[in-house]
This record gives C-alpha cells, sequence and structure tokens, in this order.
C-alpha cells in the first residue's frame, strides 16, 4: 500500500470529476451519484481511511515477527497526495451534496483544520479550498467550523507576514467566498468574529468585497476574486 500508487488512483478519480463537472449533460453525473449510493463504491470513506487519516503511533509489538501473519507496510501519505485527496474531496462535495453529509461523519472539517495549521503550503491551499465545498448549505460542517475554530486558523495565518505570500492570497480568498456563499446573512455572529480578529476596516472590506462579480463569467469572478483578495492582505497590519 504505497503512496504512489495510492496518488495513481486520486489523478484518475480527479479526472473522472472534472470531466464530470464540464459534461454537456447530466449522464456522467448521474453515473457519480448512482455510485455514491453503492457503499462499495463511496469515495469519501476511502479518503479518510487512507490519504486523509491521521495515524496515531502504533503500539510496538513483537507479533508481527513470531506471528503467523507478516506485517502490513503502509507508507505515509506525501505532500502531493494529501493535495490529491483534497482536490478530489472537494470535487466530490460541489457534484453531490450527500458527500458532504457523509465527509462530515468522518470529521471532515476537524481533519482539515488540523492539515491547514500543520502541513506545508502544497497541501494548505488546496485545504482551503475543500474546506469552502465541505461548508456550502451544510449546517452540520458550518458548526465544526466554528467549534473548531476554523476562522482563528484561518486568520493567523492570513496575519502572519512570514507565511508565504500565496497562502496568505488564498486565505483572503477563502474569507471572500466564506462571507459571499457560506455566512451571505450579515449580522451573524461569524461576521463578529471576524471584526473581532482581523479589525473592524478588514472586516468590513471582506463583507463588501464578498459581494463582486454576480454577472461575471467564471474567468472573470475568478480574476475579481484575486485582486479583491490582495486587498484583503494588504488592509491588514502586520505582526
Amino acid at each position: 500500500d504505497f503512496s504512489f500508487l495510492r496518488a495513481r488512483g486520486l489523478r484518475g478519480l480527479l479526472g473522472f470529476l472534472r470531466a464530470t463537472a464540464a459534461a454537456p449533460d447530466d449522464s456522467r453525473l448521474l453515473l457519480f451519484r448512482h455510485s455514491q449510493s453503492i457503499p462499495d463504491l463511496q469515495v469519501i470513506p476511502v479518503l479518510f481511511q487512507n490519504s486523509l487519516h491521521q495515524p496515531k503511533d502504533p503500539a510496538v509489538t513483537l507479533d508481527h515477527i513470531f506471528g503467523v501473519e507478516p506485517a502490513k507496510i503502509t507508507s505515509p501519505s506525501t505532500d502531493s497526495e494529501i493535495a490529491l485527496a483534497l482536490r478530489v474531496l472537494e470535487g466530490c462535495c460541489l457534484l453531490y451534496s450527500r458527500c458532504t453529509a457523509l465527509a462530515h461523519k468522518y470529521k471532515a472539517v476537524q481533519v482539515l483544520l488540523n492539515i491547514l495549521a500543520s502541513r506545508g503550503p502544497t497541501e494548505q491551499g488546496v485545504c482551503l479550498d475543500a474546506l469552502i465545498s465541505l461548508m456550502l448549505d451544510s449546517p452540520s460542517n458550518q458548526i465544526d467550523f466554528e467549534e473548531y475554530s476554523g476562522l482563528e486558523k484561518v486568520a493567523e495565518l492570513l496575519k502572519d507576514v512570514q507565511v508565504e505570500e500565496h497562502i496568505r492570497l488564498k486565505c483572503g480568498e477563502f474569507l471572500l467566498l466564506l462571507i459571499g456563499h457560506v455566512y451571505v446573512k450579515e449580522n451573524t455572529p461569524i461576521h463578529e468574529q471576524m471584526r473581532n480578529l482581523l479589525g473592524e476596516q478588514c472586516a468590513s472590506l471582506i463583507w463588501a468585497a464578498s459581494r463582486f462579480g454576480s454577472t461575471l463569467d467564471a474567468d472573470q469572478r475568478q480574476m475579481a476574486l484575486q485582486i479583491q483578495a490582495r486587498r484583503v492582505v494588504e488592509s491588514l497590519e502586520p505582526y
């Protein structure tokens, strides 16, 4: 059970998900959704039991030496494997809401926040995208995000000038999408928390800028998002 083999499978899955999203009709989407109703074909459990699994230190025993069964060798997930798994998770959740609900059973938000806090830039940027997909139209995952101090973790990365610039910009994009598409109602607790963490000026900018691009095409929206994210970063006092 080696990481490069798991990564190969993830690339195949990701290719299928992208083709499904771009398909001119719904036949591939319906096929995917049907497959995810069959336990043996569900993608989410495989992700969290393998690539996104966070193993604890195993107990040291001699059973594999003196026992009749050989020890199972499993290589740890590499940075690229985790990033691929996060992209697959994001795609599954965007294509089918039941995948989002199933991910909640595996404490997906908590797992991703741990990745965000402990892994490197390769995983962090993808992790932020996957977090948004988990929370869209999912009150249970939104509650987990609040319970596990998700906003504080993102704000900490955003404000830290030692963090790579593209990750800080990605945090800005995340907050814009969070307020624009997840917590869309004004004056919710998350808005007050954002003001406390980032200051009134930055929080107000995020609220105003998150309303951008409703009439723009996909490429224009992405460009506008990147521009607004840079404004968010520049509005902060460094520490």
